[in-house]
């Protein structure tokens, strides 16, 4: 039986995924197959931190 994630600790993964997300961009070329995979993910990650009412003006290093 897979256990239901709480509003919190998936906040909590969301905003270190983000956080290590961006770390590896600031480091890889912007026109890069990698680099564009890993914006599709900065995106879904800011709906998901957007729709938990995270404020990502102060953690998002990108500001894209």
């Amino acid at each position: 039986m897979v256990e239901e994630m709480s509003k919190e600790e998936l906040m909590k993964i969301s905003v270190e995924e983000f956080s290590r997300l961006q770390d590896w961009m600031l480091v890889s070329e912007k026109d890069s197959e990698a680099y564009k995979g890993m914006k599709k993910r900065y995106d879904e990650l800011k709906v998901i931190l957007a729709s938990l009412n995270v404020n990502v003006t102060g953690i998002d290093k990108i500001k894209e």
